[in-house]
């Protein structure tokens, strides 16, 4: 009996060594310093900018499209319903999605989540001026919503790039980060 008795306290000490070393290597490799897992780029085949303009007018649609994505092969296809109008203000706002999963997901969500880490630059030649209409927590521009005060007739261009400038973000453009999508439209004013 007392044979069996230290057999049962040494298997008991035994196990109780076994899960409390268990238990340490669980702890240990829960290392508060291990890095967060990196935000991956998104992927943007749609961007779609609606310009509305003060007062009476038909809306302008810009829009680039691209059916496979960046790594494709397919060109993508770049359109602007019709040309701006001299002299009028347009509110302008911006959706992006990824339409190569079904169903599409809404990228513009994911920016203005993300504000915080994302600005939409705007390159323009012609007579036209962009300004930005919100902002994120910090009081930096986001871009998805702007107003392009449109001046004389002529050529314009506007070059819309999305920077994605993950905690360096200071609102100037281009500043640091990396370019989500850039796109350039050509947009006549008359």
């Amino acid at each position: 009996m007392i044979r069996s008795f230290r057999w049962f306290t040494l298997l008991r000490h035994t196990l109780f060594i076994v899960m409390l070393a268990m238990g340490t290597l669980f702890l240990e490799s829960c290392d508060k310093d291990d890095p967060e897992p990196v935000n991956e780029e998104e992927v943007i085949t749609t961007v779609e900018v609606t310009l509305v303009p003060d007062g009476n007018g038909m809306p302008v649609t810009l829009k680039f499209f691209d059916a496979d994505g960046e790594q494709g092969s397919i060109a993508p296809l770049i359109t602007v319903s019709s040309s701006l109008k001299a002299g009028t203000t347009y509110s302008a706002a911006i959706e992006l999605s990824n339409e190569t999963v079904n169903p599409p997901l809404d990228i513009t969500s994911e920016v203005a989540d993300e504000a915080d880490d994302h600005l939409f630059c705007f390159n323009v030649s012609g007579d036209i001026a962009i300004s930005y209409e919100d902002e994120d927590q910090n009081g930096l521009p986001i871009g998805l919503l702007t107003t392009w005060q449109v001046g004389a007739a002529g050529d314009g261009q506007v070059t819309l790039s999305l920077r994605h400038q993950a905690g360096i973000k200071t609102g100037e453009c281009p500043g640091g980060g990396d370019t989500d999508v850039e796109i350039t439209f050509d947009v006549p004013i008359n």
